[in-house]
């Protein structure tokens, strides 16, 4: 990565993110930050916690047979789902932001500032979520009953149908994230190809469309095969750009019959690359924990990541990668500059559990070029 050309690049056009506008949805999780305790030496915070998934997995398999306590510690109540992360990230890149989707009604607390910040929509109970984080990744335990009833006819009818079109055709980016927890959400995007984007105007500057699957491996090869070609469609209204981490981008391959990916650069440049070809998208985006690559028509990139070794939060992480990447193409980023600002907006959020400014992003990546990041 030449940092210079990065930095250049971005302190040119970060100015104009005051005049971009994000429409962001549609899920919406109350997230339980907590830690799997193995043994306690006395009240609150005084245990030692599991330290590994494969531990906890073995705890689990000890008890075949048997039974087991687990004790959960809550270390922190917050916003959480794909949808909210993402647009509270963007907000904070100095967007103006919209959210629709999953809040509660009322509206949770936990969503109340961020509510107030995105003038959101709310269309439905929010989901709940037992984030339970390890050393080596984190597992998330949810709850979300009430997403079955999460359609475009009930965003339409919370909105109504001339301010739903109003903030559609606002918008330089759409993100519409978290497919594999939103049962409805192929045929939303469906509707939305025939019964919305037809009815509006050319935007003069374009349209973005960022989707994101959310880990779809509880979904079917033939559900994902349909909303890949679903996304596909959208093309035909703007740009088009598939967020993937390593594990959906594994998946995502193997649906299309597409070479196996790996965790190197020339692997996750090809795949993108592949990926992006087959479905022709505008590009295609893929960060593993060691870094990023993504592809356009023009070539592929890499750009390797400010690893942390002790990280504050983890959850959320994979959403600011996808907020930094989606604000730095609709500010018209070079990709390997998107890619530094994704993975820089990602280390820091994990750092400091805040979602940074562009400004601070940029004052990150001349610390992390010049080797003065904390680990």
């Amino acid at each position: 990565m030449n940092a210079r050309h990065v930095l250049d690049d971005l302190s040119a056009k970060m100015p104009n993110a005051a005049n971009k506008t994000a429409l962001v949805g549609l899920d919406g999780f109350v997230d339980k930050i907590v830690k799997p305790i193995a043994n306690r030496f006395g009240q609150g915070d005084a245990f030692e916690p599991i330290p590994t998934i494969e531990a906890f997995g073995q705890r689990i398999l000890d008890a075949a047979g048997k039974s087991t306590n687990i004790e959960m510690f809550q270390e922190v109540e917050k916003l959480g789902g794909n949808g909210p992360i993402l647009a509270d990230a963007l907000a904070s890149q100095g967007f103006t932001t919209r959210y629709i989707g999953a809040l509660g009604k009322p509206v949770h607390t936990v969503f109340e500032k961020f509510a107030e910040r995105t003038k959101a929509v709310s269309i439905g109970e929010p989901g709940i979520t037992h984030a339970l984080e390890f050393e080596d990744g984190k597992l998330m335990l949810g709850l979300m009953q009430d997403f079955d009833n999460i359609t475009l006819q009930r965003v339409i009818d919370t909105m109504g149908e001339g301010a739903f079109l109003d903030v559609i055709n606002r918008a330089d980016l759409i993100a519409l994230v978290n497919w594999t927890m939103l049962p409805n959400m192929t045929s939303l995007m469906e509707e939305m190809l025939t019964r919305v984007l037809p009815n509006l105007g050319p935007k003069e500057s374009g349209r973005t469309f960022f989707f994101d699957l959310a880990d779809p491996a509880k979904r079917t090869r033939g559900e994902l095969k349909e909303v890949l070609s679903v996304i596909a469609r959208f093309r035909s209204h703007g740009a088009v750009t598939l967020g993937l981490n390593l594990s959906e981008a594994h998946q995502v391959v193997e649906v299309l019959g597409l070479e196996a990916v790996e965790d190197t650069p020339d692997s996750l440049k090809s795949a993108a690359s592949r990926i992006r070809t087959t479905l022709n998208l505008t590009s295609v985006v893929v960060h593993p924990r060691s870094g990023a690559a993504c592809a356009t028509r023009d070539g592929a990139w890499h750009v390797e990541g400010p690893f942390c070794k002790n990280p504050k939060i983890s959850t959320g992480a994979g959403d600011h990668f996808n907020a930094g990447f989606a604000a730095a193409q609709v500010l018209g980023l070079k990709p390997e500059t998107s890619l530094a600002v994704a993975v820089a907006t990602s280390g820091q959020y994990v750092r400091t559990a805040r979602s940074p400014s562009l400004r601070e992003t940029a004052r990150f990546i001349e610390s992390w070029t010049n080797g003065n990041l904390p680990d």
